[in-house]
């Protein structure tokens, strides 16, 4: 049956191509959520024995959505941040990863932002949250989680934003990762 990583990518890139916007981004949400319940495909990128931290496993050339596999070693808590105009997929393969979702009462951009947490709840092996662009939200993961995030765009040129709910406060991410 081929590689599933291509399988998905090639998939993905149909449903983004006949709807771009939050319908077609939903098909790739349940087709990442079949991909990392696939044992072939865990096996071959994100299994125990993959290398630490993230990896890009593929990048669209044509729509620029990007595959990123991830093997953390250690726990992690990131700060609330979004991901600008661009959206997120996560789906857990080991583990979980606990999400928080946040709503911004004031303000636009960086400078002061009031946010308040929405609601929480917990992503399990075989489960993916979708997170369109300017969505406000954090993660939370133990030792020897393992996920994929499938994002819309290369986060590296995306304008993203990390809030500081002590200060309230939110300023621009320099890079990828938002702690």
């Amino acid at each position: 049956m081929g590689d599933p990583l291509k399988r998905f990518c090639e998939a993905s890139r149909e449903a983004l191509r006949a709807d771009p916007g939050p319908e077609g981004r939903e098909v790739v949400r349940k087709l990442v959520e079949a991909l990392v319940s696939d044992p072939e495909f865990v096996s071959a990128y994100v299994g125990p024995d993959a290398p630490i931290g993230k990896r890009t496993l593929y990048q669209d050339p044509e729509l620029g959505f990007v595959v990123l596999g991830y093997n953390q070693d250690k726990p992690h808590k990131s700060p609330p941040h979004d991901h600008g105009a661009s959206w997120a997929i996560y789906a857990q393969i080991s583990a979980h990863t606990d999400m928080a979702l946040y709503e911004r009462a004031e303000g636009n951009g960086p400078g002061p932002a009031k946010i308040s947490l929405g609601r929480s709840y917990r992503l399990n092996p075989g489960e993916a949250g979708l997170y369109d662009g300017p969505e406000i939200h954090a993660i939370d993961y133990p030792a020897g989680a393992r996920y994929v995030r499938v994002t819309g765009a290369d986060l590296d040129h995306v304008p993203r934003l990390r809030y500081d709910p002590a200060t309230g406060q939110a300023s621009v991410i320099a890079s990828a990762s938002a702690s």
